[in-house]
C-alpha cells in the first residue's frame, strides 16, 4: 500500500455503506418492531382510493352545477321576453332569436361541456339529462314567444297562399236560354 491509499476506492478511512450487491427487499437488517412493509403499501393504497373517492366526489358536484346553470338564463331570458312585449319589433323578435339560440348551441355542445368531469366513478348521465331538459324548456319558451308574436304559422289563413283555389260547385247562368 502506498502512503495514504486504503483499500477501498483510494482512500484510507473511508467506509462504504451501501452494498449493491443486495436488493432492499432482500436485506439482512430485520425492519423495526412494529413496521411492516405491506401496511405501508395498505395506507398508500388507502389514501389514493380516499383521494380518488374525494376528487369523483368533487366531479360529481361539479357536474351538476353545470346541469343546474341553464335555470339562471332560463329566468333572465324569461324577464327579457316579458319585458319586451307582444309587439314584434327589432327589440322583441332579437331577445325572441336569442332565446332560440342559446339553448340550441348549448345542446350542440353538450359533450364538452360535461368533458372535464368524465371520470369511471362519476355518472354523467343525470346532470345530462337534466342540462338537456333545462335548454329544451328554454327553447318552449322561446317557441312560446314566436307564437304569442303572431311569427309561427298556426292558424289556416297564414297557409292561403299554399291552398287550391275552391272548385266551384254550382254555375248560373242567368235567365235566358243559351240557343243554338
Amino acid at each position: 500500500m502506498e502512503k495514504g491509499r486504503g483499500a477501498i476506492g483510494g482512500r484510507r478511512w473511508a467506509v462504504e455503506f451501501t452494498d449493491n450487491s443486495v436488493s432492499p427487499s432482500t436485506r439482512e437488517i430485520p425492519d423495526p418492531l412494529g413496521f411492516t412493509r405491506s401496511s405501508q403499501e395498505q395506507d398508500d393504497s388507502a389514501v389514493s382510493r380516499q383521494k380518488k373517492d374525494a376528487e369523483a366526489n368533487w366531479k360529481s358536484q361539479k357536474a351538476w352545477e353545470i346541469a343546474q346553470a341553464p335555470v339562471k338564463n332560463l329566468l333572465m331570458m324569461g324577464f327579457m321576453m316579458w319585458m319586451a312585449g307582444n309587439t314584434v319589433h327589432l327589440f322583441s323578435i332579437g331577445i325572441t332569436f336569442s332565446a332560440l339560440w342559446q339553448p340550441l348551441s348549448a345542446l350542440q355542445g353538450v359533450g364538452k361541456v360535461f368533458e372535464p368531469y368524465k371520470d369511471n366513478k362519476v355518472d354523467l348521465l343525470g346532470p345530462k339529462l337534466l342540462f338537456i331538459a333545462l335548454n329544451l324548456a328554454a327553447m318552449g319558451m322561446g317557441v312560446w314567444k314566436l307564437n304569442s308574436l303572431g311569427l309561427l304559422p298556426t292558424h289556416p289563413s297564414d297557409w292561403v297562399s299554399s291552398l287550391p283555389p275552391p272548385q266551384e260547385v254550382e254555375y248560373s247562368g242567368g235567365g235566358f236560354p243559351l240557343m243554338r
